[in-house]
C-alpha cells in the first residue's frame, strides 16, 4: 500500500482517471481501481489494485472502502459524449447522477467523507462571455453538461447537510496522453477532436469532419480551451489535498484561459506531425456552444495549481506518441 494511505479512483480505467491514478501514486498513495470496465481498459490499471464494480452499486462501493481503507474517492466514472447525451439523455442521468448517488451511498455508509469530482466546462452552455468565471454556471445546452451541474448542486446540499467534503473539478477540453506513452486517449467510438484528426491521420477514420464553420468566432469553428490531462491530474493531487487540510470543498475551474479554434488545432497538428488532416465540414451538432474558454484564476489563487504542459506542441506530440505507440499507422 502506498505510504499515505489509498484512494479510490471511479472510472480509473478510462482515460483521465488512469493518468490520475498514476499521480496519485506517484504522490504516495495507493490508487485503488474501482471500474465496471465497460469503456475503461483493463490495461490502463497499472498502479494499484482493480475492482470490477459499478458505482451505483453502493453496497460493492462501501465494502471496496472498508477493505483498503480508503482516505477519499476521485470519481471519474461518467458518460461525456455530447451528442449521445442529445440522442439518450435518460442513460445520462442514469449513469451519471443515479450513479453518482450510489457512489457518495456508499461512500457515507463507509466512513468516507471527502470526494474530488470530475465536472466540466459544458455547466456553462452558452455562456456569452470569455473567459468564464465559476459563477457563470448554467443555463446548460445539453444533457451531458445538465447532469454534471445537478450533481454539483447535490454535492452541494451533501456539504452543507451532512458535512460530506467535495470539490468539482469543471476541466474544460482534456487532451494530450502521458509522457511515456503507456496510456493515452483511447475510446471506441472515438468523438473527441484530437485524438480522432491523428487517427485520421494514420487512416483509423476515414470520415473526419468539422462540425459547424459558422459560429460566431474568428473563423467560423468552434473555439475551446485545451488542458493536458497531465495538469488536470496534478490539480487532482492539489484538490486532495485541500480536503485532506479540513477544506469543505467547492467548485474551480481547470484550463488556461487560452481558446483555441477547431482550425487552429487542426493547423497545429500539420505543423507538428507534418501531414494535413483529412477533412469534410458538415452542420453544427446539436448542443456545442461556440466558445468555451476558462477563467483558471480561482483554482491558481485557492489550489496553486496553473497549467504547465498544455501549450498546443505539447499536447499534440504527447499525443501523437501515444497514437502511434497504441495505434500503428495504416497508410
Amino acid at each position: 500500500m502506498g505510504t499515505r494511505g489509498a484512494i479510490l479512483i471511479a472510472g480509473g480505467a478510462g482515460y483521465i482517471g488512469s493518468h490520475c491514478s498514476k499521480a496519485v501514486a506517484e504522490a504516495g498513495f495507493l490508487p485503488v481501481c474501482y471500474d465496471n470496465l465497460t469503456t475503461g481498459h483493463r490495461g490502463f490499471v497499472q498502479w494499484g489494485p482493480l475492482v470490477v464494480g459499478d458505482i451505483v452499486d453502493s453496497t460493492k462501493v462501501a465494502a471496496t472502502i472498508r477493505r483498503y481503507d480508503v482516505q477519499a474517492v476521485m470519481h471519474f466514472a461518467a458518460s461525456s459524449a455530447v451528442g449521445e447525451s442529445v440522442a439518450d439523455p435518460q442513460a445520462y442521468y442514469l449513469n451519471n447522477v443515479a450513479g453518482t448517488l450510489g457512489l457518495v451511498q456508499g461512500m457515507r455508509a463507509a466512513g468516507c467523507d471527502r470526494l474530488v469530482f470530475s465536472s466540466t466546462g459544458a455547466v456553462y452552455g452558452n455562456a456569452g462571455r470569455e473567459p468564464i468565471p465559476e459563477s457563470a454556471a448554467g443555463p446548460t445546452v445539453n444533457p451531458y453538461g445538465r447532469s454534471k451541474y445537478m450533481i454539483e448542486q447535490i454535492l452541494a446540499d451533501y456539504r452543507a447537510s451532512y458535512g460530506f467534503a467535495s470539490i468539482a473539478l469543471r476541466y474544460f477540453n482534456a487532451c494530450g496522453a502521458d509522457a511515456s506513452a503507456v496510456i493515452g486517449e483511447q475510446r471506441d467510438p472515438e468523438t473527441h477532436l484530437i485524438p480522432r484528426a491523428l487517427m485520421a491521420l494514420q487512416g483509423h477514420v476515414g470520415d473526419f469532419a468539422i462540425f459547424g464553420t459558422d459560429y460566431d468566432t474568428p473563423d467560423g469553428t468552434a473555439v475551446r480551451d485545451y488542458i493536458h490531462v497531465d495538469d488536470l491530474s496534478r490539480a487532482h493531487i492539489a484538490a486532495l489535498h485541500r480536503l485532506s487540510g479540513g477544506d469543505k470543498g467547492g467548485v474551480y475551474n481547470l484550463g488556461t484561459g487560452n481558446g483555441y479554434s477547431v482550425r487552429e488545432i487542426l493547423d497545429a497538428i500539420q505543423r507538428e506531425t507534418g501531414k494535413a488532416v483529412p477533412q469534410v465540414t458538415r452542420e453544427r451538432r446539436a448542443g456545442d456552444p461556440a466558445i468555451l474558454v476558462a477563467d483558471p484564476s480561482h483554482a491558481e489563487r485557492e489550489l496553486g495549481f496553473k497549467a504547465q504542459r498544455s501549450d498546443l506542441p505539447t499536447i499534440i506530440r504527447s499525443a501523437w506518441a501515444w497514437h502511434q505507440k497504441a495505434h500503428p499507422s495504416l497508410v
